[in-house]
């Protein structure tokens, strides 16, 4: 068994295409995502039919929930709010009773699965270090826990105390610790690399490979300008940012 475990695509086509592409050819067997399909980019209501078709276990991001409510977004950049506001105008009433539905917390296995903190997530705090990761590990009654939000591949371990780990590519998974694992981002990372990212895991082999995949992504820039966002969400996607 492989396991895709993705999340924060954002509305953008291309990249979760080119994930889920990939993931099929590393012969990935179930998939999970850890919410936000929606938002930022141009193609909220195709990549909305693409999990939802996938029939795979899906948490509820900060942004599904604010495409799924009646009043203006508040405690969100412009950017954030134009994406809504986009997100909205596609959407049809199943599609965002759907996302209102989704938990914001699942069990899969032997994992959890998260958007942003186990903690309170419902609250859309985010884990940056160390002492936030704590909190959720506290919560946290499974060995590992994937996680989003942030939009920056980053891990964290607890065993006497608890340690964060950047930049990582390959975890190995030991008995007697947890792990809290931020997967990346498919449709806009945030961490210099503009591929999109994602991580497989092998709960036969112990361990969570991270992944970084190409995309179309001139596509993606040139759907987001003709769909009449800002121009700044285009050109953020190529600085990874």
């Amino acid at each position: 068994m492989r396991i895709a475990v993705f999340g924060d695509i954002h509305s953008n086509l291309e990249a979760l295409q080119a994930v889920l592409a990939h993931a099929q050819e590393n012969h990935c067997t179930h998939f999970v995502c850890l919410g936000d399909i929606v938002g930022y980019a141009a193609d909220p209501k195709a990549c909305l039919d693409i999990v939802r078709d996938l029939g795979c276990p899906v948490v509820k991001g900060n942004h599904d929930e604010l495409a799924c409510m009646d009043s203006s977004p508040d405690n969100v950049s412009q950017l954030a709010t134009e994406g809504i506001m986009h997100t909205r105008r596609q959407l049809t009433q199943e599609d965002l009773d759907w996302l209102a539905a989704l938990k914001f917390v699942r069990n899969v296995r032997d994992f959890t699965a998260v958007h942003a903190t186990l903690d309170t997530p419902n609250h859309w705090g985010y884990v940056m270090n160390a002492l936030d990761a704590g909190a959720s590990l506290s919560y946290q009654h499974t060995p590992l826990c994937f996680f989003g939000h942030t939009h920056v591949p980053r891990y964290y371990v607890r065993e006497a105390g608890v340690r964060s780990y950047d930049g990582w590519d390959n975890i190995g998974i030991e008995t007697g610790k947890k792990y809290f694992i931020n997967v990346g981002s498919v449709g806009q990372p945030r961490d210099g690399d503009w591929r999109a990212a994602y991580a497989i895991y092998h709960p036969a082999e112990h361990d969570v490979v991270l992944h970084r995949v190409q995309y179309d992504i001139a596509t993606t820039q040139q759907k987001i300008i003709d769909a009449g966002l800002p121009h700044r969400l285009a050109e953020r996607l190529a600085h990874g940012r």
